[in-house]
C-alpha cells in the first residue's frame, strides 16, 4: 500500500533545517552526516524535501501504527540522492486523527538492514 494521500503531504522547512540536516542538532547531527554523505546540504534542503516526498511516491508502507492521536505510516527504500548513489532509508509520516494531511516526522538510514 502506498502513503495515503502522498499527493497531498508535507515536509515543514524546519524539520530539515533545524533537525534532519542540522549538524549542531544534538540528536540530527547524525543524520545530517549521513544525509551530507549522499549530497544533501542545509543550504538547499528543499532537495531533501523532495526527495522524501518522492521516496513516499515511489515505495510502499512497510508498517502502519494506530494511536489517539492518528496513524504513523513507515516507508522503506532507495532515497533519490544528488550524488546518484540513492542510499536505502526510512521515512516516517503521521496523519492526525480527524485530518487525511501526511506529514514528514523522520528519517534515517537502512544501509546494512
Amino acid at each position: 500500500m502506498k502513503l495515503p494521500n502522498y499527493e497531498s503531504a508535507v515536509v515543514k522547512p524546519d524539520k530539515l533545517t533545524a533537525y534532519l540536516l542540522c549538524d549542531a542538532h544534538p540528536y540530527g547531527r547524525h543524520k545530517a552526516k549521513f544525509f551530507a554523505n549522499f549530497g544533501f546540504a542545509l543550504s538547499h534542503w528543499q532537495l531533501l524535501a523532495d526527495a522524501l516526498l518522492k521516496h513516499a511516491v515511489l515505495h510502499d508502507v512497510t508498517n502502519v501504527e494506530s494511536s489517539d492521536f492518528g496513524v504513523r505510516y513507515v516507508v522503506d527504500g532507495r532515497i533519490m540522492s544528488p550524488d546518484l548513489r540513492n542510499p536505502r532509508i526510512r521515512s516516517v509520516w503521521f496523519i492526525e486523527t480527524g485530518t487525511a494531511l501526511p506529514y514528514f516526522v523522520t528519517a534515517y538510514p537502512l544501509e546494512g538492514k
